[in-house]
């Protein structure tokens, strides 16, 4: 039962095809069976080593990777600026160069830059996992967002999924774009203009084969959630509001929070996802995320399990012939 993806790398899921993500969402399945045994640990990636390069703060993705690597029993090695030679100059080129002498398997990269896991690939003999480059993309947080609609709806063909807040900065929201139009859910924006990016307000993508062409933007809340299957909230920062582009966060939750008020125009059995952290009171009520409708915890289980897929897919790869992956 050996899948891997087309390609050695994770860079963006603009990239992959509907098959490619399938065979994710198909090895993440039965890997999230693994982490409900009583031990969570299979010989998969033995003899591995996996770097994980982290160059911004990161708890869920971080510790998620490195679950990932460990539950396979694979060599995680953890690297931060804090503890690496870029605290006395050393350029990404010199990393890469490091990186490689030491042979390593897979780099799992996150960086405040847009490119540098695709400078990275270009570098490096082994595979690049993006795990966040700057406001770009988050592919593998596109991915387990999939993954846990399928779970839950057992499609996104015509499903209907809001996602609210910061379109603009997040690589969050660029991810799931790609995603979810690929698997054929109908997506809406909303948020306020300041934060949805000046292509989908002026119309510029709305030309024959955009690949978002068939993406809606609403700046009524209520109106955008309704008979919403899924309602995805992006965290806002608060520098949003230093740079003018929110008058006040308390002015955004009143417009934009969800609230259990606001659910109500949803599909009653609507979804409530987030990809973390929260802000609570802000972007989403407490009731809300900790509610019977709320995915948010099987999100960051969910993130293990398909870590654990993209890794051994890498892995796969890397050496063509078919292998297990329990």
């Amino acid at each position: 039962m050996g899948h891997s993806l087309s390609t050695k790398h994770l860079l963006g899921l603009e990239y992959l095809e509907v098959k490619d993500i399938e065979k994710v969402l198909e090895v993440g399945f039965i890997f999230k069976e693994i982490l409900n045994r009583p031990i969570k640990k299979v010989p998969t990636l033995r003899g591995k080593t996996i770097i994980n390069l982290f160059y911004e703060p990161s708890t869920r993705t971080r510790v998620s990777f490195e679950q990932a690597g460990k539950i396979l029993s694979a060599d995680v090695i953890n690297v931060t600026p804090e503890t690496s030679s870029t605290t006395k100059g050393e350029s990404l080129f010199n990393t890469a160069l490091t990186i490689q002498a030491m042979k390593a398997d897979t780099v799992v990269i996150r960086h405040p830059h847009a490119g540098a896991p695709y400078f990275l690939a270009q570098k490096l003999d082994c595979s690049v996992i993006n795990a966040g480059d700057g406001m770009h993309a988050h592919p593998t947080q596109g991915l387990l967002d999939i993954h846990t609609i399928v779970k839950h709806l057992g499609s996104l063909e015509g499903k209907k999924v809001t996602i609210v807040g910061d379109i603009l900065y997040s690589r969050v929201a660029r991810t799931n774009l790609w995603a979810l139009t690929k698997m054929g859910a109908k997506v809406v924006l909303c948020g306020p203009r300041t934060l949805i990016p000046p292509d989908f307000l002026n119309n510029a993508r709305n030309t024959e084969g955009h690949p978002f062409a068939s993406i809606e933007v609403e700046g009524d809340l209520n109106l955008a959630i309704r008979d919403a299957d899924v309602v995805m909230a992006l965290r806002i920062q608060r520098e949003r509001q230093r740079s003018r582009h929110l008058p006040s966060l308390l002015e955004y939750s009143r417009m934009y929070g969800i609230t259990s008020q606001r659910m109500r125009h949803a599909s009653p059995d609507a979804l409530v996802m987030h990809p973390g952290p929260i802000n609570e009171g802000i972007e989403i009520d407490s009731d809300v995320a900790h509610g019977a409708r709320s995915l948010i915890e099987y999100q960051v289980t969910a993130g293990v399990a398909i870590r654990m897929a993209l890794l051994c897919s890498a892995s796969a790869e890397q050496e063509p012939k078919d292998q297990g992956y329990i």
